[in-house]
């Protein structure tokens, strides 16, 4: 396919450029993100204009106010870059699903521009981490300006997962960790007073949606009644008792002691006794297996009536034995013998030869039927307030493990025995069925109707909403969590399920919406350490070195304050970063250990040598990093 630029000349002479490269409904979301956040010119570049995401950018890019360019190209090789502008570009966001693809459009764009800050979309973890540290010493950066200028590898898995969690495990909870500590968002009712473990006030919600702050299905309310991000300390305590307010909340885990350890022939033997037990040995008395070799026994049956009656010459059990060595064809030819036997074993050898290819089919089914079976691990009879996660595909791989660290049993429902997560839930113990989540009986098996929450992460949006419509009629309680790429599907979804059952919570997310804003941040050069919807706006998380920043430096905690964009929830020492040094589990990014105080002062002056972590609105962090107010036009938070 030729490349084919459509240009909007009268916005060429902007500062910034910042390029977009991929293939789905991230690339869609970042081409809102940077125009929100600061206006700048995104070139997109995606492989067609006719699929759903490319018209929807084709459309962003037909409106006159927006300063979206758009580039179609089947692929991200040289000429494209050029012809998309990264040798001026700031920043270039590689957003393809293939790990492969994006790795190599990463490397080409360093060779045509040094300097371009790259947000690299990576699921592979670990090479991940290497592509990072080979992209900043190829730009020939020291550790510490690669840290903030050059590359960030993410994973929308990463950046999604901790919300999808959330809302399955503690329903409103938003989680945010930062180095070993988790915290969480809670909203406290109108009139009770706040928790030892609350850290800060992050908004005051609208008396409409004070019960949800993670509404997607209303606009946000910034009026004097309406939800207020970060306000100031006199308007969260005269309001708390008329408003509910999301606080931040430190989470405390308290993990079960292990029992102590059995001898190893103790435990292997106790493990064998579980798997013979769960081994499904039903299989082997399926219907066409009973049919196959009772049809089977049968004609051995009646042939050996025959035999005995044709030719009286033979024992009883020779008169059985004969007809079954004629029909496997193993017994030497009847040619010294009677006519009548003779006859008898070539129509043994006709049975043989109509039926034994059907006895094979149906040992292999059965045989194929057991092995995957005994795959699976169903949870015990008695399992109950456990979370049904049906889907180990990208996205789903990383739950198992981040919902273990919240002490949460989870049963899992994956219909590919060769799908990614399955071989860590067989090496965890995680009770797994390798079925159809919509076939019947399935999410029964599970125990969803005696389950706390349901979790459905597949890739197809119908099958999701279908499966989450057989839960609802199992178990009209059960928690529901779903994954939805469509974002208006997401809020239409929620919103209809919501009036069929108002008493059950129900939360549809697109992982590209919740992946987005740190993707946007990481592209104009901020490191978001996590993101809290707040109905339909957002605070963001991040660390700030305090030294050149005005609005900080020199200043105190209280004073460092500014309402409606940003408030320091933490105070710590700068470290030097360490090239190679572990990879933030929430982001991807890479963390400096500092030892933050959570409970500063208010007194407490902000020095140079000062790192600090923030809640931001995203004009705050704009604000705050560049020291431009955006324009009210180009925002659309």
């Amino acid at each position: 396919m030729t490349s084919t630029l459509h240009p909007r000349p009268e916005l060429g002479q902007r500062s910034q450029h910042m390029v977009i490269f991929g293939d789905d409904g991230l690339a869609h979301r970042l081409a809102l993100e940077p125009d929100a956040v600061c206006g700048e010119v995104v070139t997109v570049v995606v492989p067609s204009r006719d699929d759903e995401y490319g018209a929807q950018i084709s459309a962003l890019h037909e409106d006159p106010r927006s300063p979206v360019e758009l580039l179609v190209s089947a692929r991200p090789d040289e000429r494209t870059l050029r012809a998309a502008g990264v040798e001026r570009a700031a920043a270039l966001a590689l957003t393809y699903r293939d790990d492969q693809v994006n790795m190599t459009a990463a490397l080409l764009a360093r060779t045509l521009n040094p300097s371009v800050r790259l947000v690299v979309r990576m699921f592979h973890r670990e090479r991940g981490r290497h592509l990072e540290r080979l992209l900043d010493r190829a730009a020939g950066l020291s550790p510490e300006a690669a840290q903030d200028t050059s590359t960030t590898v993410l994973s929308d898995a990463d950046t999604a997962v901790p919300e999808l969690v959330a809302a399955a495990a503690v329903g409103h909870g938003h989680t945010l960790q930062v180095e070993d500590k988790v915290f969480r968002g809670v909203v406290r009712p109108a009139g009770t007073p706040s928790h030892t473990t609350d850290l800060a006030t992050l908004a005051v919600l609208s008396g409409a949606h004070q019960d949800d702050p993670a509404s997607q299905d209303s606009p946000e309310t910034p009026g004097e009644e309406g939800t207020q991000l970060l306000p100031d300390t006199r308007t969260a305590y005269y309001r708390q008792f008329t408003h509910g307010r999301l606080m931040l909340e430190e989470v405390t885990h308290h993990h079960a002691p292990e029992p102590a350890r059995r001898s190893r022939r103790g435990r292997t033997g106790a493990w064998l006794r579980a798997r013979l037990a769960h081994l499904p040995w039903k299989v082997f008395l399926s219907r066409e297996l009973t049919a196959v070799f009772g049809a089977l026994g049968a004609m051995v049956l009646a042939l050996a009536a025959a035999t005995a009656l044709f030719t009286d010459e033979h024992p009883w059990w020779k008169n059985l034995y004969l007809p079954m060595l004629d029909i496997f064809t193993m017994g030497d030819p009847a040619t010294n013998e009677s006519v009548a036997r003779r006859v008898l074993q070539l129509v043994a050898g006709f049975v043989g030869l109509a039926v034994l290819p059907l006895v094979v089919a149906a040992t292999l089914n059965a045989t194929e039927a057991f092995r995957a079976a005994s795959a699976s691990h169903p949870p015990d009879e008695d399992t109950s307030g456990h979370i049904v996660l049906v889907g180990l595909g990208k996205i789903g791989t990383r739950v198992p493990a981040r919902l273990r660290t919240t002490d949460h049993q989870v049963v899992v429902i994956e219909r590919d025995p060769h799908a990614r997560g399955v071989a860590f839930a067989r090496e965890r113990g995680v009770p797994l069925i390798l079925q159809d989540a919509t076939a019947p009986g399935v999410l029964d098996l599970s125990r969803v109707r005696h389950s706390r929450s349901l979790l459905v992460l597949t890739r197809d949006d119908g099958q999701n909403l279908d499966i989450v419509m057989a839960a609802r009629e199992t178990n009209s309680a059960v928690r529901v969590v779903m994954r939805l790429y469509d974002d208006d599907l997401a809020a239409t979804v929620q919103r209809t399920l919501r009036a069929s059952y108002p008493d059950a919570p129900t939360r549809s997310r697109s992982v590209s919406a919740l992946a987005a804003p740190s993707f946007a941040a990481a592209m104009m050069g901020r490191h978001v350490l996590g993101v809290m919807p707040v109905e339909r706006g957002s605070l963001l998380f991040t660390c700030v070195d305090v030294a050149g920043h005005p609005e900080l430096e020199g200043r105190s905690v209280h004073e460092a304050f500014r309402e409606n964009e940003w408030r320091v929830l933490a105070v710590g020492a700068v470290t030097p970063a360490v090239q190679g040094s572990s990879v933030d589990t929430l982001t991807g990014l890479r963390a400096k250990r500092s030892g933050f105080d959570w409970r500063p002062a208010q007194g407490r002056v902000l020095r140079a040598g000062d790192r600090v972590v923030l809640a931001t609105t995203r004009r705050g962090l704009d604000i705050l990093m560049t020291g431009v107010q955006p324009h009210p036009a180009n925002r659309r938070d």
